[in-house]
């Protein structure tokens, strides 16, 4: 479907780049752009008279749908549409995001998301659609529906249904990471801006190891995401076993950032980066070949997005630098060392200073414990050992006729259950 962009700022030059491949991503062939430099008019969005121009890019274009940047409010969606082609479909940034991710929704987490976003997105024009009926107007124009009193409680019924049933599945959730925590592992997030190479980088990372290799103990982890040019990509969370020298991690990489995401938004998806907020190291990707007003711009939007529950420390990554001079890479790491203070520069894409970012996740993640265990020579003995051996990193193993001594360094919930194991193998009573 051909469609016409819209967009107005109050003052300056209107950039609609994000906005057309937002439409591309979603399937739609941008034929113009329309834009404005003025004060929001309350009824129209646009001023009366570049709402007739963009009437007439319709007509001339056929195009089927106009999409506005601004966020619109029901009124002028409705107003709009009464001004526009019969039939022409108007709709705003934030219904175009929910498009998308309908089409990229697979599991049942994030179609459930997806539509509890729309359900939120929906409230207020049901809303205004009883006002409009109170006035005797006809609501079904322009994407509104037609009135129907009961449907605002039924749109209240289902988010109370959805959000139960989304806090299930983040109880599942928190207790698949608990048991992933006492199984030895750290859990690595990879947060950033849709686009900034994320699933690429996830990839890299792990690309000589399959998930097959840990199916006894996490039969839970995802296929590895698809590492393509595209928006929103990575919807839901995909879950790989690093490549990480001693250490035993878990990357999850996770659906991408974009600015100015309403707070209905960002709410139906919170399960989704609950992925980030309890992991023990987040890896803030970047894409530095994108100009530094911009990347400082998405940099802000992130830590809005990260500080407000993140518990975890933040690496930034600097990813894409094959597509940037050694001077200008210097020049952004100055420009953003206020957001960034100790970034590491990598290309997911050519393999360069990835192996830098293993070090540095090695030594950002939590500190291990060393810890020397004294145990008796007994059957269930050799058990205790091979468990240790599988969660921690054994440094020396010393048997005797009646003891055997390990001595190793783990996370400290490991350190902790290896002593539990340990004192329940003393409590045997010798024969």
């Amino acid at each position: 479907m051909k469609a016409i962009l819209a967009k107005r700022v109050d003052d300056g030059t209107a950039s609609i780049d994000e906005l057309s491949e937002l439409a591309r991503a979603a399937g739609y062939d941008v034929a113009a752009e329309v834009t404005q430099s003025r004060e929001e008019d309350a009824a129209y969005q646009f001023g009366e008279g570049k709402v007739a121009e963009l009437s007439a890019a319709v007509t001339e274009r056929d195009a089927g749908i106009v999409i506005f940047d601004n966020q619109l409010g029901p009124y002028q969606t409705y107003n709009l549409g009464q001004r526009l082609p019969d039939g022409t479909e108007v709709i705003d940034r934030f219904r175009l995001i929910l498009e998308i991710f309908g089409q990229r929704a697979q599991t049942r987490k994030a179609q459930l998301q997806v539509e509890l976003a729309e359900l939120r997105f929906e409230l207020p024009r049901v809303e205004a659609k009883t006002s409009l009926a109170k006035r005797d107007e006809r609501p079904g124009f322009m994407g509104l529906g037609e009135y129907d009193e009961s449907h605002e409680q039924d749109i209240k019924d289902q988010i109370s249904r959805i959000k139960d049933e989304l806090d299930a599945i983040a109880d599942k959730e928190a207790d698949r990471r608990q048991k992933r925590r006492e199984s030895g592992f750290d859990l690595v997030a990879l947060a950033g801006y849709t686009n900034a190479g994320k699933s690429t980088l996830l990839q890299r990372l792990a690309e000589d190891l399959e998930i097959g290799e840990n199916d006894d103990l996490h039969p839970d982890l995802d296929p590895t995401a698809e590492a393509e040019d595209r928006l929103f990509t990575t919807l839901g969370t995909t879950t790989r076993k690093a490549d990480i020298d001693r250490r035993d991690v878990l990357l999850t990489d996770t659906v991408g950032f974009i600015s100015d995401l309403p707070h209905w938004l960002v709410e139906s998806f919170k399960s989704t980066l609950d992925a980030v907020y309890y992991a023990d190291l987040v890896l803030l990707v970047v894409d530095v070949s994108e100009p530094v007003d911009d990347i400082r711009e998405k940099l802000v939007t992130c830590h809005d997005t990260l500080y407000e529950r993140n518990q975890a420390p933040i690496v930034t990554v600097l990813n894409k630098i094959d597509a940037v001079s050694e001077e200008e890479l210097e020049e952004k790491r100055k420009a953003l060392s206020a957001l960034a203070p100790n970034p590491v520069a990598i290309s997911g894409k050519d393999d360069l200073n990835v192996e830098e970012l293993k070090r540095r996740i090695d030594i950002e993640l939590p500190d291990w414990e060393f810890e020397r265990l004294v145990m008796p020579m007994t059957d269930e003995t050799m058990s205790v050992v091979s468990w240790v051996h599988d969660h921690g990193r054994v440094e020396d193993v010393t048997y005797t006729d009646d003891e055997v001594v390990v001595e190793f360094e783990a996370r400290p919930s490991i350190v902790q259950q290896s002593r539990s194991k340990a004192s329940d193998l003393t409590a045997v009573p010798s024969a």
